[in-house]
């Protein structure tokens, strides 16, 4: 059995993986457990070394990576050359700051010498998605080995150049054989891997369905999981807003990565009052953006599969059907390899998938509210609770709207939703629970140990 690496751009076959057969599986897992225990007993300096290289090595190698991961999932080479740019940046955050993240806390309880202590857990399973193949893997794994954790990746099927490039790149820059490893496996088996003793906790990113697999498997042998899953972002668009502002930002949160994105800028909900105007403003500037082969500059690449290209228009008719009207775009490209317009579906309304569910693509959904009340409640209207944006002059009444009105795992206000490894990022309710990046990720796979001295 293979898995398939395609070109979404030209629908054609790049290259075959076979996958790994159980008794190499059965050694992985050996070998990346005896590695761990050698890689936990160093001391944290030590561990930190490779991290501090790694950085050099994604910057020197910036084009060859970025290149694998606009071929394999049709993201602009422009925007995969940043993605790689992102993970240098979290190297050299937690090789900044982790000897004061993980440093023991001390505690004065009735005169006992007492404090915690931060400890690795053993192996950690990450399954990780393909649309962002290199950042998703490196917020996970380099956190994760910093605190003498080993990881083991579960890749997407159609990105597993990227998953043996980053692979290397770990041999590469110095960590121990082992501790680092890529597993290919079809989705099939990650239930039997979930549940092998070797493995200690699961970190995953992807849908809903996968995470509620997931979860029930860890919780059937008691390990932990953090899981980043779907989203719905509202974006709030005041009647004070900036508009030309607020429509940039939107377009910059929907577009990225053709909108395949979880935090990217799926509801846009805007004050009657200058919802034709802002309307207008949005248009104008999409007219100008560009869509085509993503080795070259564009805005805009083909989806990451025919297959989504085609869910997603379905999702589309699926709203027309019910009430939305298609300003822009809305149909299928008879173009080569999968490619989806950007569309703008305005009248969106509750009850519509372009209202309800995760539309993953460049579809923006344009929702008139009566007023700030009103807004609010349907940004909330959501099973989804990850990320959202509010947009107004009024930097106290946004604070206040974000802060304490918004249920969701970050709020920004008059700007898109971005991940950053200097902040926690993670949803709540069909979003998924725990954290990655910043302190918070970092200590998400630790014993938090407390240990009580007793003086004689």
């Amino acid at each position: 059995m293979a898995l398939i690496s395609l070109n979404p751009a030209t629908n054609k076959v790049i290259k075959k993986y076979y996958v790994h057969e159980d008794l190499e599986i059965k050694k992985i897992l050996e070998s990346g457990l005896k590695s761990q225990k050698y890689w936990s007993r160093l001391e944290l300096g030590k561990r930190l070394e490779p991290v501090l290289q790694m950085s050099s090595y994604l910057k020197d190698n910036n084009l060859e990576l970025s290149k694998m991961i606009t071929q394999e999932m049709g993201k602009p080479l422009k925007q995969s050359i940043l993605e790689i740019d992102k993970c240098a940046d979290l190297c050299d955050y937690y090789n900044k700051n982790s000897t004061k993240i993980l440093a023991d806390i001390d505690y004065k309880i009735d005169g006992q010498k007492s404090f915690v202590s931060y400890q690795p857990l053993g192996l950690i399973l990450g399954i990780m998605p393909w649309n962002f193949p290199f950042w998703q893997v490196f917020r996970f794994a380099i956190p994760c080995l910093i605190v003498g954790n080993g990881a083991l990746l579960k890749h997407s099927s159609n990105v597993q150049g990227c998953a043996k490039l980053i692979e290397k790149s770990f041999r590469m820059v110095g960590f121990p054989k082992n501790i680092f490893k890529n597993i290919v496996i079809p989705g099939s088996k990650v239930s039997e891997i979930i549940k092998n003793p070797s493995i200690a906790a699961v970190s995953l990113t992807g849908s809903n369905k996968v995470g509620i697999s997931v979860a029930t498997d860890a919780a059937s042998v008691l390990k932990k999981t953090v899981l980043e899953l779907g989203g719905s972002d509202p974006y709030i668009i005041l009647s004070d807003a900036d508009l030309n502002q607020s429509a940039e930002s939107c377009i910059n949160g929907r577009i990225l990565n053709a909108g395949q994105s979880c935090i990217s800028a799926k509801r846009i909900i805007v004050i009657d009052t200058i919802y034709d105007q802002f309307l207008e403003i949005l248009l104008k500037k999409l007219s100008k953006k560009k869509i085509g082969d993503p080795m070259t500059d564009v805005d805009l690449g083909p989806m990451v599969s025919l297959n989504a290209r085609d869910e997603i228009h379905k999702q589309v008719l699926e709203s027309v059907k019910k009430g939305a009207k298609i300003i822009m775009g809305g149909y299928i490209s008879k173009s080569i390899g999968s490619y989806y317009p950007l569309t703008l579906l305005s009248n969106v309304k509750p009850g519509m998938p372009a209202f309800d569910d995760e539309l993953f693509g460049p579809v923006f959904s344009i929702i008139k509210a009566n007023n700030d009340k009103d807004a609010i409640a349907l940004a909330n209207l959501s099973e989804f609770g990850l990320g959202a944006s509010v947009f107004t002059k009024d930097i106290i009444r946004g604070e206040d709207i974000a802060k304490n009105k918004i249920f969701s795992g970050s709020c920004f206000v008059n700007d898109f939703v971005k991940s950053d490894p200097r902040l926690p990022f993670g949803g709540i309710k069909q979003s998924g629970y725990g954290r990655e990046l910043a302190s918070h990720g970092m200590l998400e796979f630790v014993n938090i140990k407390t240990i009580v001295i007793k003086s004689n």
